[in-house]
């Protein structure tokens, strides 16, 4: 456990990117009722994700981490959820297919409300109001009322966070995972793409094995595994008042667990030295990730990991790089040979989201899929040249039909992205571009993998 920390001690360092509340009393409310509520997820559950990462960093396993950019009450749906939980399903099959490697599902949902913003105030037609923060503090729509931020929305999200992983383990261990349906995860719409011929064809190749384990005795009766899925839930641990008030004291260990989530991490607004933010996460005994930047220096990196996971455990950390196309091959070495000299074992993980934003033409952000390709080319070639492992891949997608990232195989054009833009923050991955990754993916992992055996043998 952590030495001269408690939940409540980031209050003494500087807190980056949070709300001020306009009334006091109203927020120590929401909190204190927060602070009663069951915890989301368990210490336990916290501990197994760490064990599964720690696969991952050996090399033996593969980190699959996807959903909303930012979750919303006004979306909140139960075919959303189903919908983007297949998806991430489709890919695991097809990483887990092509690699011989298990895949680490977990998704950006059941908590992921908060967003950092780069200025605190955002002006339209001469009026100044505070800058939209996520759902879990004000409202999208520019207008005064809505944009002061409310705790209540803390009391609001805890509920939705709470039904949606209710529905997520119902899907995962209620027969929705079982591989015999791996046909049944494909989307109507996405007919047009060439990539789900290729689909099918790995379905039915599963579905051949399936037949073939059953003949010989082997079926989800005497396989549990085949049958259901594990699937965590991880967010930005942004919102410090919300994540300090679901963190509670395992009883097993004595530790502390943040129980909003499996997973938490730290983003690249908030992970400077001596943050509130780092402050708050060294001392919680969930895996841990932090996303790396351009302004990352080796030397701070190095200290962060010594204050975020002293002890060195495998699993514990996820560095989650995010340069864009154009920079990660001349950064990133740097931080991957600093750590790998000091001998922490990380898990890396390639975002190619963050660092790819464009503005289109028609004012609308939007991501081109080829840089997304691009960067995560750039992130297995550092990895391959470094001789250490590209062990994850981490992705804003939904499994709704939007038009929100260009290119793909689908081939979204700009004049397209008025269709079906639906994100309350940045510009997502559809289904179907989903699954042209994972694909595209799983060569690239495959290269990554056998230079290593090569270099074992």
């Amino acid at each position: 456990m952590a030495t001269n920390w408690t939940p409540q001690s980031w209050t003494a360092h500087e807190a980056r990117q949070l709300p001020t509340y306009p009334d006091a009393d109203a927020l120590t409310r929401a909190t204190t009722t927060l602070s009663s509520f069951p915890p989301l997820v368990f210490a336990g559950e916290a501990r197994e994700l760490t064990d599964e990462l720690a696969k991952v960093v050996d090399g033996r396993a593969f980190l699959l981490q996807g959903g909303d950019c930012a979750e919303s009450f006004a979306e909140f749906h139960p075919n959303n959820i189903r919908d983007t939980f297949r998806v991430i399903l489709q890919m695991a099959v097809v990483l887990t297919f092509a690699s011989k490697l298990p895949t680490v599902k977990l998704g950006r949902m059941a908590g992921q409300f908060a967003k950092p913003r780069s200025a605190d105030t955002e002006e339209l037609d001469g009026v100044s109001l505070p800058s939209y923060r996520g759902d879990i503090v004000n409202d999208i729509a520019f207008e005064a009322a809505g944009r002061a931020p409310d705790p209540q929305r803390m009391v609001q999200a805890y509920n939705q966070s709470a039904a949606t992983l209710n529905l997520l383990r119902a899907f995962a261990a209620g027969g929705y995972a079982n591989l015999h349906q791996v046909h049944a995860w494909t989307h109507d719409f996405m007919g047009r793409s060439p990539w789900t011929k290729q689909y099918r064809d790995v379905a039915d190749r599963i579905g051949e094995a399936l037949d073939f384990m059953n003949a010989c005795g082997i079926n989800p009766d005497t396989v549990p595994q085949l049958k259901g899925t594990q699937f965590y839930t991880s967010h930005e641990a942004l919102l410090l008042p919300y994540e300090q008030a679901l963190t509670r004291q395992d009883s097993l260990t004595g530790g502390w667990y943040d129980t909003s989530a499996h997973f938490l991490w730290i983003g690249d607004r908030t992970r400077f030295e001596n943050s509130a933010h780092v402050e708050f996460l060294r001392g919680i005994g969930n895996p841990l990730g932090m996303k790396v930047g351009p302004s990352l220096t080796p030397d701070v990196l190095l200290r962060l990991l010594d204050t975020l996971n002293p002890g060195r455990v495998p699993g514990r950390m996820t560095l989650i790089t995010r340069y864009g196309h154009d920079k990660i091959e001349g950064a990133l070495p740097a931080l991957v040979r600093a750590v790998k000299r000091e001998g922490h074992p990380v898990l890396w993980s390639c975002d190619p989201m963050h660092g790819n934003v464009v503005k289109a033409a028609n004012g609308y952000k939007t991501r081109p899929f080829e840089r997304i390709l691009a960067e995560v080319r750039g992130f297995f070639a550092v990895h391959r040249a470094e001789g250490t492992f590209g062990g994850g891949i981490h992705v804003e997608m939904t499994g709704q039909n939007v038009t929100e990232c260009t290119g793909g195989a689908v081939d979204v054009t700009e004049i397209d992205l008025a269709d079906r833009y639906h994100t309350h923050c940045d510009p997502r991955l559809n289904a179907a571009q989903s699954l042209e990754l994972a694909f595209t993916l799983a060569e690239m992992l495959n290269a990554e993998l056998n230079d290593r055996r090569k270099v074992a043998a």
